[in-house]
């Protein structure tokens, strides 16, 4: 009888640990430190910005599409657009001469991580490193790079969100994505992005022939509403 109370004490001491163990694994699903005190509040992406003025951002994830990009370029030049370029360290690396060209023409440049990787998946140090080598490439290449991190794939638990607090960075998300990596219709991404733009909206696109044709269009109507165009930094402030 007393073997019988031991086994089974042993055995709910046993599962009590684990119920431990797998709490404070989904807390940090890593299974490290995410280096924020115990109590501090927790951090949350930014999926809009300021909604009091009529202004949307346009953003675009870059990782691929040399040979569209150019093109892209070519119509916010054109258009007088502001826009956000959020690069990888590894995109950079392989093209930097294209990279120069979209700082040069006066866009922003934030941070996507260097290898495209997905973020959910990564320890705390491992993103961390992923926003530090995109960091220096683009220092290698003197692009200045504001302090925005676009995390591939939207991916944003709780230890992503840290690892780029802890290096500075506000983790941005969208309003409006376009899909357009799914390559729709212009006309499908023209409809969506017109019929859903709102004030501070964050309007994520990729280059990819079909968002460059709809690009004409979806300045001229949102203009035609009263909407300016603005970088993602200054839309959030």
């Amino acid at each position: 009888m007393r073997i019988y109370y031991w086994k089974k004490r042993t055995l709910g001491c046993l599962a009590a640990a684990f119920i431990l163990l797998m709490v404070a694994t989904m807390a940090d699903p890593a299974g490290q430190d995410t280096g924020r005190e115990k109590n501090a509040p927790a951090l949350s992406p930014v999926y809009i910005g300021n909604t009091e003025e009529k202004a949307v951002a346009i953003m675009v994830n870059v990782d691929w599409g040399e040979d569209v990009l150019p093109a892209m370029i070519n119509v916010f030049k054109n258009n007088k657009i502001e826009a956000t370029f959020f690069i990888t360290g590894k995109f950079a690396r392989q093209h930097p001469d294209l990279v120069r060209e979209i700082a040069a023409a006066g866009f922003e440049i934030g941070n996507h991580g260097y290898s495209h990787s997905h973020p959910d998946s990564l320890g705390l140090e491992q993103n961390k490193n992923e926003i530090i080598k995109t960091e220096q490439v683009l220092s290698e290449l003197k692009v200045e790079v504001s302090k925005l991190f676009a995390p591939p794939y939207g991916e944003h638990r709780q230890h992503v969100l840290d690892a780029a607090a802890s290096l500075g960075y506000k983790t941005i998300m969208w309003t409006i994505d376009t899909l357009d990596w799914q390559e729709p219709s212009p006309e499908t991404i023209i409809k969506k992005v017109v019929s859903r733009a709102d004030n501070g909206a964050l309007i994520l696109t990729h280059p990819k022939k079909c968002t460059v044709a709809a690009l004409p269009s979806i300045i001229d109507a949102l203009r035609a509403q009263g909407f300016s165009f603005k970088t993602v930094s200054s839309i959030i402030q």
